[in-house]
């Protein structure tokens, strides 16, 4: 019997899989060297749906008991808890009830407002707020689905918003093609900030977790350097700023003038559609979701990983960007050294609670943009320090880091193997019955 081989003296990648040689610019890892991590990784980032929401009650019932316990009416009852333990219950339930009853008025629906619209004011805002973290997401979620750890997502969103930002009050274009203009601007940016980390990894075999988080650091200084000089600070002050943009290079407010709601919101939406659509009906998508399961066998197939590397990182750093888009000429409209606040990092924590799917990142984008806008009337309405919503956050991310703790807690492999030995009784007694 003879084997089909392939051919030995080939020099493409798409046919073979040969050790890597020093200078030739493959240099990707052993299938035994990557195989454990990218487990790991997968198993994190695109894991149950099911345990993905039970990391979020988990976290907001955890939440809600360090409401309590810092709660000083709950403190002073429990003095006398022995003799009389209802009254610190009832003073733990109102204090984790009324946090996060101001949580909500604060991020969707405000019933003692005094017109319908400024009702739903809070529900606007947590849309706006949502809108960068969705972009930055969806590009931290399509790095992981090619099997890659995009943490470069903060200086990502640096690049779009300063390419964006120069565009914006440099340029001088008729509306619709200006906006147009900053756009692309911000996506470009985003996308060569992007793809050197791709780069190096698909050509000399560096980690991309390193590379990105130093092309973070890269950017936070490369902004602040800018805005020092001539082109970029605003004439006539001697703050880190830039000049305001210009009227036709910003998004227009959706709901009006008294509503931050922007247009950007809507390129949100078709960005999470269109990385959908990649992913799940293209060619580009098939392969880079291949890349991610298994580099090796992908190249085996045919199929280019150096390529898919680069373009994964590309489009990933180029939706980041169009994060930066969004501060800059949605609510920002002018660009700051602090443009990308916290965003890029918390885009990783949206991706993983997305569990890397594009809707996915999607409601989760607003489940955290609900977070950050209802905090504040947390905070105002009940005293309740701002800072638990970043504790309930990092609880997300511990327990879709650990999802077997997760199922521990509520159980779930134990309820499956029960119903699996009960349903195998069930069919030995009626075979037995035959």
């Amino acid at each position: 019997m003879s084997v089909n081989r392939p051919n030995a003296g080939s020099a493409s990648e798409e046919t073979a899989a040969p050790p890597p040689v020093p200078g030739t610019g493959d240099t990707t890892p052993a299938p035994d060297q990557e195989d454990h991590g990218r487990g790991i990784l997968k198993s994190i980032a695109t894991g149950s749906s099911l345990v993905a929401i039970l990391a979020v009650v988990l976290s907001i019932i955890l939440g809600g008991l360090l409401i309590a316990l810092t709660d000083e009416d709950v403190a002073a009852a429990s003095t006398y808890f022995f003799s009389r333990p209802g009254d610190t219950l009832l003073a733990a339930w109102e204090a984790a009830s009324g946090a996060y009853a101001a949580l909500f008025q604060g991020a969707v629906f405000n019933p003692g407002a005094d017109s319908l619209g400024l009702m739903f004011r809070p529900l606007t805002e947590t849309l706006t707020v949502a809108t960068p973290l969705i972009l930055a997401g969806l590009g931290v979620a399509v790095a992981f689905r090619a099997g890659l750890f995009n943490i470069g997502a903060q200086g990502q969103i640096i690049l779009g918003a300063m390419f964006a930002g120069w565009i914006g009050f440099s340029w001088h274009l008729p509306f619709g093609l200006h906006l147009l203009f900053v756009v692309l601007a911000g996506f470009v940016g985003g996308a060569l900030w992007g793809v050197i980390p791709g780069l190096l990894k698909a050509r000399t075999g560096a980690h991309e977790v390193i590379v990105t988080i130093m092309l973070n650091y890269i950017a936070i200084y490369l902004v602040g350097f800018l805005l020092t000089t001539p082109s970029f600070q605003n004439p006539g002050s001697s703050n880190p700023i830039s000049p305001r943009l210009d009227d036709t290079a910003v998004f227009p407010q959706i709901l009006g003038p008294q509503f931050r709601l922007h247009l950007g919101f809507l390129v949100a939406i078709a960005a999470t559609y269109g990385v959908w659509w990649l992913l799940n009906r293209s060619t580009v998508g098939f392969e880079l979701r291949a890349v991610g399961a298994n580099p090796f066998a992908a190249r085996t197939a045919g199929i280019s990983v150096t390529k898919g590397y680069v373009v994964v990182m590309m489009l990933a750093g180029g939706l980041a960007g169009l994060a930066g888009v969004a501060q800059v000429a949605g609510t920002e409209r002018v660009l700051t050294s602090g443009i990308a606040a916290s965003f890029g990092f918390d885009a990783i924590t949206v991706a993983l609670l997305g569990r890397s799917h594009p809707w996915g990142v999607f409601f989760a984008g607003v489940l955290f943009g609900a977070f950050r806008a209802g905090g504040v009337q947390m905070q105002t309405l009940t005293g309740t320090p701002i800072d638990i919503v970043l504790v309930v956050q990092s609880l997300i991310v511990l327990f879709i880091a650990a999802p077997p703790l997760v199922k521990a807690i509520f159980r779930i492999d134990q309820k499956k193997t029960a119903k699996a030995r009960k349903g195998s009784k069930n069919q030995l007694v009626s075979g037995g019955a035959a």
